[in-house]
């Protein structure tokens, strides 16, 4: 039975293995590694990506904080000057029940 399976089996479907295979970083590095593409190329490796190298860039997000709690502040300020449906139903009852 096992013979039969082999001879049914299709050659020659896989491609090549290359062993030696190369990766080219843009800042130079080479790198290789078993692939069955003989050579890539890349932009970042890990000898060149800022997140490895440490020279990550942070994004400012204090301005973004500012700015929120800014509009926050001014938003409840406004509010606040505002009288409530609450308040106005008391004053307008004590305005009846003096008259």
């Amino acid at each position: 039975m096992i013979l039969q399976i082999v001879s049914i089996m299709k050659t020659d479907i896989h491609p090549t293995y290359y062993a030696d295979a190369v990766i080219k970083c843009a800042c130079g590095n080479k790198i290789e590694v078993g692939s069955t593409v003989e050579e890539t190329s890349v932009e970042l490796c890990s000898k060149c990506h800022p997140f490895y190298t440490g020279k990550q860039k942070l994004v400012d997000t204090a301005g973004r904080v500012e700015r929120f709690k800014k509009r926050t502040a001014l938003k409840e300020t406004a509010a606040a000057a505002r009288l409530g449906k609450q308040v106005k139903k008391t004053r307008q009852a004590k305005k009846k029940s003096e008259k």
